[in-house]
């Protein structure tokens, strides 16, 4: 009796673990964001160049131009490349932004898409990763044919 106890304690320990008590705010999203994300798990098409040691926005030198309640405007360092961050939605589960990065570049152009953001521990950068849940408010742009066939 005290191995099925133990098998079903075992069982049970990686989903009482994975629970993310992380908590986020519900007032001044975006500076949270800002402030807040690691800038390393975005999409190549948007983040900076990778520089050891630094992770979130103000370590490669954005200043936050415009900073509302839902919205910032992310004034770059020389030669990068403008970003606004409009949050779309902020869950238990994380928060759903619409990143847009417009380059002065014409060949790379404009990028945007949608990453969900979580915080992996409470005192943690927010992680992001691209989002398959889609928002009529943030469409997707650039980076590479969207219509092409798959290669399975």
């Amino acid at each position: 009796m005290k191995l099925i106890y133990g098998a079903v304690v075992l069982a049970c320990a990686p989903f009482v673990v994975a629970g993310n008590d992380a908590v986020y705010p519900t007032e001044k999203v975006a500076a949270f964001v800002f402030e807040k994300v690691d800038v390393t798990s975005l999409s190549s098409a948007i983040r900076p160049k990778p520089v050891k040691g630094k992770k979130t926005f103000s370590d490669y030198g954005y200043v936050a131009r415009e900073l509302g309640e839902k919205s910032a405007l992310l004034e770059p360092p020389q030669g990068a490349s403008t970003i606004s961050i409009e949050v779309l939605e902020a869950q238990r589960s994380g928060i759903y932004v619409c990143v847009n990065s417009q380059t002065t570049n014409k060949s790379t152009g404009r990028f945007q898409r949608v990453f969900l953001l979580k915080l992996k521990n409470g005192s943690g950068l927010l992680r992001g990763r691209e989002a398959w849940k889609e928002f009529d408010a943030c469409p997707v742009i650039g980076g590479g044919d969207q219509n092409s066939g798959s290669s399975y």
